[in-house]
């Protein structure tokens, strides 16, 4: 697989992620069996789909890559759909985040 196609099933992991941990909160605490099993599937799916990218990508690029965009992705979901705004520093730590995750991307290189 290239790394083209690779990043778009990262892409799908992060959605997976994301997903999941919308599920997670609506779930509460595991209390509601359909958000739970919805969960489950979810991640299930995103640890498949980033199994698949560590064919392509370095384990350390493809997980800093995933982690750092599934928070800023889920920051955008519990903005969206809990109404949970963050403050500032928040959004500086976030920012930070993206700088992190193209760095890692754009500039790092791995032997």
């Amino acid at each position: 697989m290239g790394n083209f196609t690779a990043y778009i099933v990262l892409i799908i992991a992060v959605i997976l992620g994301t997903s999941a941990n919308g599920f997670a909160k609506g779930a509460q605490g595991f209390t509601l069996f359909i958000p739970s099993i919805l969960t489950a599937i979810t991640i299930v799916g995103c640890m498949y789909a980033l199994s698949i990218v560590m064919k392509s990508i370095p384990v350390g690029i493809t997980y800093a890559s995933f982690a750092g965009l599934c928070i800023i992705a889920t920051t955008l979901v519990g903005i969206y759909k809990f109404n949970q705004m963050p403050d500032l520093f928040t959004i500086l730590g976030l920012i930070l985040i993206i700088s992190g995750v193209l760095i890692v991307n754009l500039l790092g290189k791995t032997n």
